[in-house]
Order: structure tokens, then sequence, then C-alpha cells
């Protein structure tokens, strides 16, 4: 709810200082979105729910599954998985493994990301779930935590299946979740590299690698009932864009359309991040003399180019606080305007908990003092 309303404060004020948001722009592809990555606000949309065959960009979601179970120490990216003969049959877009071939963690992963490879994604899937079934329920369920309202995933390559649909929103929403691993440049700004002790070479489907200043990522796809589909991210000044295409009838236009979201976006806004001016409060009768402070939601604001440099800010901080203190608990809150309009209220939060002192504390503190003194 507080980022729901503060998305709706950015927007608001953005409005008011004649800055148009999401209208004098638009773009050739059918489904489509820009999105901030670091606020996860949208500065364009367009049939931005509309349900879609999503092709290859559903990889993005494998991926994340992937890299979450690294996270987790399920394991390396030296690991060795012997490929299956379900994940060898695979069609489409594949680095052609065999079925008991035994390929690293590290090399399906770059077959996923660079080339797309279908049988390198299902090999992936049946090492993190045991079977691609068992692997789409977990890509399902994690899509119900990010929100992904209008997606339903059947496989984890992209293929084409009866119901198996997402929509520009969510495509923007997982590649958002996705680029929070920054292990992901490692391999999404990859142009060429290859598998099998350099025998087989992996090409990035990819092609803003070549030509888009700041390009970070991240994934293309494609079928017949799909077209042509694209998330692409990248990164000037320190905001990151992401700009998903959906159903566009060449790859060229989802470049272009990608492209023109991201050259757009990146020419009307900046990011700003509050800082606080204040590491910490004093606190009275605790077994600590301060309590840190934090800001208690993400600091960051999609704010208009043209007024990045006149950003002010307001503290409003109790002096003190009484003990016992609850981490969590709000003690004053930074305003951030743009010359008399309120973009944000950000509430500034306690770290942790500070005890209050006992009668045998206040007596040990005062003896120590008498001593002392």
């Amino acid at each position: 709810m507080k980022k729901q309303v503060g998305i709706f404060i950015v927007i608001f004020a953005l409005m008011l200082l004649g800055v148009p948001a999401k209208a004098g722009f638009d773009t050739s592809a059918p489904a489509a979105v820009l999105m901030e990555r670091s606020t996860g606000e949208i500065l364009y949309e367009k049939n931005a729910h509309e349900r879609l065959a999503p092709a290859s960009v559903t990889k993005i979601m494998t991926l994340l599954l992937v890299f979450e179970a690294m996270d987790r120490g399920d394991f390396s990216r030296t690991d060795e998985v012997c490929v299956s003969a379900t994940a060898a049959e695979m069609g489409g877009s594949q680095i052609y493994l065999e079925a008991g071939e035994v390929m690293t963690v590290e090399d399906l992963v770059k077959s996923v990301m660079i080339a797309s490879a279908n049988d390198a994604a299902v090999a992936l899937a049946e090492l993190v779930a045991g079977s691609e079934d068992a692997f789409v329920e977990k890509m399902n369920e994690r899509a119900v935590k990010l929100d992904m309202t209008d997606t339903n995933f059947v496989n984890c390559t992209g293929l084409d299946a009866d119901g198996h649909l997402s929509s520009a929103a969510d495509i923007a929403k997982m590649s958002r979740e996705l680029m929070k691993h920054s292990i992901v440049r490692a391999y999404s700004l990859v142009w060429m590299d290859s598998v099998r002790d350099g025998e087989f070479t992996l090409v990035n489907t990819n092609k803003l690698l070549k030509s888009y200043r700041g390009i970070t990522g991240l994934k293309t796809g494609y079928t017949t009932e799909a077209k042509y589909c694209f998330s692409g991210t990248a990164e000037r000044d320190g905001m990151e864009l992401i700009a998903a295409v959906m159903g566009a009838e060449s790859s060229d236009e989802r470049f272009a359309s990608a492209a023109s979201m991201l050259d757009y976006g990146f020419a009307g806004w900046s990011l700003y991040s509050a800082e606080l001016p204040v590491n910490s409060v004093p606190v009275i009768l605790g077994k600590s003399d301060a309590v840190p402070l934090r800001l208690g939601e993400n600091g960051d604001l999609v704010v208009p180019r043209s007024s990045a440099n006149t950003i002010e800010t307001e503290l409003s901080l109790v002096e003190s606080v009484e003990a016992p203190v609850t981490g969590g608990c709000v003690l004053g809150k930074l305003t951030v305007r743009n010359a008399d309009q309120v973009i944000a209220e950000i509430p500034i939060e306690a770290v942790r908990d500070v005890e209050r002192l006992g009668w045998f504390d206040l007596f040990e503190t005062l003896f120590a003092e008498f001593v002392a003194g």
C-alpha cells in the first residue's frame, strides 16, 4: 500500500508539473511497457495487460528460478548436469544436446541467456525441480508472488502451447526481478561465446548489444504465434529502464520499438535517490544511547529530467525518543519537493530495537558515574 501511494504521488506531481508522463509518445508494437527498474514505475504502456504468447521471453522466469536456486546453495555454476532424453529432444533454438551428455550449469545458463537454447532450458528446469512439469509449477507460483496476474506458464521454453500466456506488464515485472541479480549482466552483455570447449558457438540474439548505448540485456523471443517479442534493459546516469515488447511484426520492429521507448525514458526522466541527512537519534533511558535510522521506503524517485537539479528535501524528525524503541517504528519523515510540489513523503524508521534500562541498569550507571566523578 505504501508503495502504491508513493507511485500515485509521483505521477500526480508530474501531472501538476506539466510533464506528459504517458502522453505524446507511441510505439508501433501491439503491446509494450516501459518501466524504471529501481522503483517499478511505469513510464509508458500500450495494451499492457493484453494476454499474448510470450515466446522465449518466457526464459526470463526460467533463469530467475535458476539464479534463485543458486543463491540458496542448491547447486553452483561449476556443477555438472547429465542431460536427459527429454531435454535432448527439444526443438526450436537449441545447442543440440545429446542424452547422457554432461555440461556445467554455467554452460547451460550461457546457452539459454545468449542463444535461447530450449534444450538447455529444460536441462536446467530438471536440475531445479526434477522435471519440467514440476518446474513449471514453480514458475507459476513465482509469478503469483510477483503479482503477474496476466501470466500462465505451460512450459519453461516459450514454445507455443495452449494457455501459455503473459503480458507486456508481466514481462517487465519478471525482468525487473531477474535484473536484481547482478550476475545476469555477466551473460546478457556477451555477444559471442562458446560451449563444448569452443566447438559450438553461441551468438546473442539481442541485436541492441551492438547499437544501443547503455544496453544491459535482456531476452528475445519468436514463434509463429507470438511473433517477435523482446525485453530490453539499458542503463544511463544511474537509471535502468526496462522496455517490454510483444507481438511485433518483425525483428527490426521489436528492436526499434524498444529503442524508441528507452530513448523516450532517458530523455524525459532521471532517477533521484533521497538520502538521510542524519544517521541516528538519541534514546532516553535506553540500553543504547542512540538508535540508527533508515528510510522506510525505497528512496529512489523518478523525476522529470528538467527538474532533477532543483529537488529539495525537508527533514522532520523527533529530537529524541524514550526507550523502549521497536525496530521499524516511525520517528519522522523526509519530504521531497520540486518547487512547491510535494513529490514524496518517505517515512524514517528505527533500524532496530532498543531496550529500556531497568532499575539495576540505572543503579549500575549512577554508581559508575559516582566512582568516576
